[in-house]
């Protein structure tokens, strides 16, 4: 019978679970999003407002066909159905390690007393300090894939997409998801601990299904949005705090210019703090993805889950011995 159930409850944990950041509510807040975003678009340019034309704008023949499209449909498949049976092992525990911080801030400096914050400032702190660690974790693991040449190896697959849906958030390779996972449980671990430490007590933070609430308010107002062809651009002071779709385009695009920037997930922040933020324009920037220019060839199982290990393997073992040479590969290739 769990058999039979596996592959249902797989589907159920992503479409109807909020901590998945895939759910059908969060789907659909965008799509939403999108559709008016397309109308008010052409009624402030005095075009003629139809349901086919915002269809159209949605899901233009072009992007639906693109075989970057259907490379991302099967990493979907093996994401969701493959990926925790092998790789879910690897995945440090951040509740763990926050039990540890506990332990060696209490030996050192010895215990603190339970706060007397009221418990609704208390959680909506830790839930705050949590989100903000959930960013920063995000940001330094992007941060190292795109300068650590092994590491980008392996990240380079998720910039391999010549066109971007929400879908394209699969599209990650499997050890790549393996050190994202655990940098986000180091910082997560970190912060929680430090958390608990200080307020004398493990604090419960504001979650549906166990996940941050700001982020599942994120995920179901844009982030969806930021894998897409449309530009919804923040600007100014905004443009500074949050990430907006124009934003996350620019970073996977293969101009040299936009190389390294807006590596944060919802907040520009930490990308305004450590000089990688590139706040878009308000009206659209011209621009290509993929990692291969003018190619698009980079969608097969060997280049998507096999060239890379050995990319990164190759970079791995010219660095131990101290050699400076690059890696050979097709050239250009963005970062």
């Amino acid at each position: 019978m769990d058999g039979i159930l596996y592959f249902p409850q797989k589907l159920a944990r992503v479409f109807l679970s909020q901590a998945s950041g895939f759910s059908l509510t969060s789907l659909f807040a965008a799509l939403v999003i999108a559709a008016g975003f397309i109308a008010w678009r052409r009624v402030r340019r005095d075009r003629p407002l139809r349901a086919g034309t915002v269809w159209r704008g949605l899901f233009p023949a072009w992007l639906v066909r693109h075989a970057s499209v259907q490379a991302d449909i099967g990493y979907f498949a093996f994401n969701v159905f493959v990926y925790g049976i092998i790789f879910g092992w690897a995945v440090m525990s951040y509740k763990f390690l926050s039990g540890v911080v506990v332990d060696a801030l209490t030996a050192a400096l010895g215990a603190m007393p339970p706060t007397s914050w009221p418990d609704l400032l208390a959680r909506a702190t830790i839930t705050l300090a949590l989100f903000l660690a959930y960013e920063f974790g995000y940001w330094l693991d992007h941060y190292l894939k795109h300068r650590v040449p092994a590491l980008w190896e392996l990240h380079k697959v998720h910039h391999s997409a010549n066109v971007l849906t929400p879908l394209t958030v699969f599209r990650i390779h499997p050890l790549d998801g393996v050190i994202f996972s655990n940098i986000l449980a180091v910082t997560l671990g970190l912060t929680n601990g430090a958390a608990s430490y200080l307020f004398g007590k493990s604090i419960a933070l504001f979650s549906i299904d166990d996940a941050n609430i700001i982020l599942v308010l994120f995920v179901h107002i844009y982030v969806h949005l930021q894998h897409t062809h449309l530009w919804i651009a923040f600007t100014g002071l905004a443009g500074r705090i949050f990430l907006s779709p124009a934003h996350h385009q620019i970073h996977h695009s293969n101009n040299p210019v936009h190389f390294d920037k807006n590596l944060g997930s919802c907040l520009a922040i930490y990308d305004w703090l450590f000089g990688t933020l590139h706040v878009p324009a308000k009206e659209p920037e011209p621009l290509s993805f993929g990692v291969k220019v003018g190619e698009a060839d980079m969608h097969s199982l060997g280049e998507l889950y096999v060239a890379p290990v050995q990319r990164a393997a190759a970079h791995v073992v010219q660095s131990m011995r101290g050699e400076g040479a690059p890696i050979p590969e097709t050239p250009p290739v963005s970062r």
